[in-house]
């Protein structure tokens, strides 16, 4: 069981120059087809946005009152969430938007393409241990290492910048987690970040 050795490179983080916000991706094709949808080989040319997803977001960013024209937007690049960042980012008004492979959906390796009940299979293992890659999954720990990197990436380009990171449900849960100071392993146990939601990160 993997208690301690994993990578969160805010770790030692005590303040940050900027400020983060998440916003999950809208409804997604995928999502009404009821399968997971991981390879970025698919991922990043196809399932995007359903109607109602489109109609999400735009609600989600419209209600929020913190991000304007100056947000800096740093999104998944798969169609869903991309197609997600580039509706956020024209009510922003914001002409900064960045596409990153960091923010990419969490690769769930066997389970790609199957019915999304098996999400359920993944977090079970993931609760005894974070560097696990049954069934080929990518682990906790990798998406903790990939998502935190980025931080600290962005730590060193900006400053007193709103930075809004756009991405899936797994990789914003366990990004959540570093800022949060607590075990990756522990991701399902912080209040779900519901579709289209947008959530300002603040760092423990």
């Amino acid at each position: 069981m993997n208690l301690t050795n994993y990578m969160n490179n805010l770790k030692n983080v005590t303040q940050l120059k900027n400020t983060y916000y998440i916003l999950r991706h809208g409804e997604s094709k995928a999502n009404v087809q009821g399968i997971i949808l991981s390879n970025p080989e698919d991922g990043t040319i196809n399932f995007g946005l359903t109607n109602k997803g489109r109609k999400q977001v735009r609600t989600s960013a419209l209600k929020n009152t913190d991000l304007n024209e100056d947000t800096v937007i740093y999104s998944s690049d798969f169609t869903r969430a991309r197609e997600t960042a580039d509706i956020a980012r024209k009510i922003f008004g914001s002409s900064k938007l960045y596409l990153v492979k960091n923010l990419r959906e969490r690769f769930f390796g066997d389970f790609d393409k199957t019915n999304n009940d098996n999400y359920e299979k993944v977090w079970r293992n993931d609760i005894k241990d974070s560097s696990h890659t049954i069934s080929n999954v990518e682990s906790v720990d990798s998406v903790l290492e990939r998502t935190t990197s980025l931080i600290v990436a962005l730590e060193k380009k900006y400053e007193n910048q709103k930075i809004l990171l756009v991405a899936h449900g797994d990789p914003l849960q366990i990004l959540q987690t570093a800022f949060s100071k607590i075990n990756p392993l522990k991701h399902r146990e912080l209040k779900q970040l519901e579709i289209a939601e947008i959530r300002k990160l603040n760092l423990s």
